[in-house]
């Protein structure tokens, strides 16, 4: 299974803030915020929805192929992602700018606030999947990047029969009711989390059931609860996996769409994808970092029976681990 994995592609800067962000809001005040916060501790990361997902995908033995534009600074980072055996073909370096930029403190709940800066990530909107020959994918991943770029990708991918799997995230924020109204329909796969699907419903005036008859399959995640995936009228529940110390949340939503996706190349079900999503994403909860977690399939299969009992679909995964070493 081909995966075109088309997202912004970027440098992460993670700062921790020692206390919670929400004893500082004043309620009365909401209207005028006007706060500054004392982090901690600062490191930089390689980044990016884009990369996040193919590492972990690729971990399991799925071969993605990222798509997105980048600046002049990328070149430790594309040495980086050859090293692991990740297709950097079809990214695209913009020479006069700079790759994009996150920048997020994390508190001691877990709760987060960031901003991104687009820098070269702007350009992907000048780039088109047939321009790329991707049009021989089995799925097209848009997740974000420059709004315009996801809403041309969404257009194109419907067009051209191209299954695709939709996870707006951060970018819900940004985009408006009739961009949303437009991009989600036909998707194979609406991947969001929970405060993003109230987002969503709220920008486009759509009920839950209207939105899930909107698309194939529709997969929300809820953090400490789980996730729900809505297929075929039917309502499955998957439960998290138990992690060790966790140190930094970033970039876990990521590694879930990447368990998800490898789960999906393997002809496992629903259920069995949220399961190895859910696992993944713990490995990025005890990591600084989204992309630094490491496991072996043994490791993998035996943490995945520890949390939700056997399951012998993972033997296709190891059998196409073993095939590609």
């Amino acid at each position: 299974m081909r995966v075109v994995i088309a997202g912004s592609i970027a440098y992460d800067y993670l700062m921790r803030f020692p206390g919670r962000f929400t004893d500082h809001l004043l309620p009365d005040k909401l209207h005028s915020i006007s706060l500054s916060f004392l982090v901690d501790s600062m490191v930089r990361q390689r980044g990016g929805v884009a990369p996040n997902i193919a590492y972990t995908l690729k971990l399991l033995g799925g071969e993605p192929v990222i798509f997105g534009t980048v600046g002049q600074d990328f070149g430790d980072y594309k040495a980086w992602l050859k090293s692991h055996g990740i297709s950097t073909d079809h990214i695209i370096e913009i020479e006069d700018d700079f790759t994009a930029s996150f920048f997020v403190s994390t508190d001691n709940a877990q709760n987060q606030i960031a901003n991104f800066y687009t820098g070269a990530m702007a350009h992907s909107r000048h780039h088109t999947l047939t321009g790329r020959g991707l049009t021989d994918a089995d799925m097209v991943v848009i997740s974000p990047s420059d709004p315009e770029s996801m809403l041309n990708l969404a257009k194109e991918s419907r067009e051209s029969g191209l299954p695709f799997l939709y996870d707006p995230s951060q970018q819900t924020a940004r985009l408006s009711g009739e961009d949303l109204r437009s991009s989600i329909p036909g998707a194979k796969y609406l991947m969001v989390n929970e405060y993003e699907i109230a987002m969503i419903q709220e920008k486009t005036g759509w009920s839950l059931d209207q939105l899930i008859d909107s698309v194939e399959h529709l997969v929300v995640t809820e953090g400490e609860k789980g996730s729900t995936i809505h297929s075929g009228g039917i309502k499955t529940r998957i439960p998290t996996a138990k992690p060790g110390e966790i140190i930094e949340p970033t970039g876990a939503g990521d590694a879930f769409r990447g368990g998800f996706l490898a789960a999906l190349s393997a002809d496992l079900e629903h259920e069995v994808a949220g399961r190895i999503g859910a696992l993944c994403s713990v490995y990025v909860l005890e990591q600084m970092g989204t992309a630094n977690h490491h496991f072996h399939i043994d490791q993998f299969s035996e943490r995945y029976e520890k949390n939700f009992g056997q399951e012998p679909g993972l033997e296709r995964i190891r059998e196409r681990l073993n095939g590609s070493a």
